[in-house]
């Protein structure tokens, strides 16, 4: 990928070429210079193996314990993680081969397929656990909405953004109907109550909005809306606020609502350079709760040390470059929002995850891409993978 000259001398160049598809540095590819189509990414399906390898040994590695203890079975949750891996294996290939026209025909039929599912999880249907009405029961399987939905809301924006180019920059039909699309999922969200899934979408429109074309005063005014809003309901809660707080200083409340972060930072710090080794972490013996789900990397900071670590930061770092490279080559409009926007689902999920567990951000439950114990998120990063794959057959 190629960096020109017009990309160091204005930083919206890069939104431009997202946009635009011309020849700045977002584009990799300088005029004239067509490249072949047709390839896979094999790069990428090399990566998301091996992030989904790593996975596995660390739920493996990181439930045993709780396992035996509440199921009677140490590989309990980490069979469980293979049949998930398996389910989505086959949805990543059936994504990867689908026509690119089925998929945009699923368009709405996802977007009211995932509605329905969110007012679904809000009646007695749904299952509630830790004080959170978000899952809802399939026999042993137990499905979270929200996974589902970022990818129903990339793929309506990316049709949105693309088809309505000439209407984007104005309010009444550029900026009300995709937020309001995206706020009725947000109050679903809230309802449950999941504030960080409500976040996470909340980004996704931003960003999309953002390379779509949206004027700025308009994302302006809607971030200082939703910062207001959200601090809003932050200090009407008492549980949120305590999370807060918490995030501030940890270890003013170690015992209570800093413990979870407290936990995940002894973790982290008793890893070292190279770790204590695979399976001999001492937080995840009931010291650090959810530590086979969205803690799972601070047992792997724990185990594998600063080295594993780095190499999972840049096994991630090298699949975003290629999926934003994948997304940039893209010549038709729709397909190169439908790669961001995918992108993006992989990106805010990996993103949030480490910036929770290194107590950089407050606690949201984002699950961690490829590594994190479950099955809805597993295939959805796996679908989003299959989906990168079928666009980088037509990158430039």
């Amino acid at each position: 990928m190629r960096f020109g000259a017009q990309a160091d001398a204005h930083p919206s160049a890069a939104l431009a070429e997202l946009r635009h598809g011309g020849s700045g540095s977002f584009g990799g590819i300088a005029q004239g210079d067509h490249g072949p189509q047709g390839g896979v990414d094999w790069w990428l399906f090399a990566i998301a193996l091996t992030l989904l390898g790593i996975g596995l040994l660390m739920v493996l590695s990181a439930s045993g314990i709780v396992a035996e203890r509440f199921n009677g079975d140490k590989y309990y949750f980490f069979k469980r993680q293979m049949i998930f891996a398996c389910v989505g294996g086959a949805a990543m290939f059936t994504a990867a081969l689908m026509p690119r026209n089925l998929l945009y025909k699923l368009q709405y039929p996802a977007l009211f397929g995932v509605l329905a599912l969110l007012i679904l999880v809000l009646t007695p249907v749904g299952t509630k656990v830790n004080g959170a009405r978000r899952w809802i029961l399939l026999g042993p399987v137990a499905v979270q909405p929200m996974e589902f939905t970022k990818i129903a809301l990339a793929l309506y924006l990316a049709y949105f953004m693309s088809t309505k180019q000439a209407l984007i920059k104005t309010f009444s039909r550029g900026v009300i109907p995709p937020f309001a699309v995206t706020g009725l999922f947000c109050g679903l969200l809230l309802l449950q109550p999941d504030f960080g899934g409500a976040a996470v979408l909340a980004m996704i429109l931003f960003f999309m909005c953002l390379v779509g074309g949206t004027r700025f005063i308009y994302l302006a005014l809607s971030g200082a809306a939703a910062v207001a809003g959200g601090w809003l309901l932050i200090v009407q809660s008492p549980y949120r606020f305590r999370r807060l707080t918490a995030f501030l200083d940890p270890f003013a409340d170690a015992q209570d609502s800093g413990y979870q972060l407290v936990q995940s930072l002894f973790a982290l710090g008793s890893g070292g350079i190279t770790g204590v080794g695979i399976g001999a972490s001492r937080q995840k013996l009931f010291y650090l709760p959810e530590a086979h789900n969205d803690f799972i990397i601070a047992v792997l900071g724990e185990e594998l040390g600063f080295i594993g670590m780095s190499l999972v930061f840049v096994l991630m770092g090298l699949m975003f470059w290629r999926c934003f490279r994948i997304a940039a080559r893209q010549e038709d409009l729709r397909d190169r929002f439908t790669a961001f926007g995918i992108t993006l689902v992989l990106l805010l999920g990996a993103v949030l995850n480490m910036a929770v567990v290194m107590g950089v951000a407050p606690p949201k439950g984002v699950p961690m891409p490829f590594l994190s114990y479950g099955g809805s998120s597993l295939l959805t990063t796996l679908t989003c993978v299959g989906l990168l794959l079928n666009y980088s057959r037509t990158a430039r």
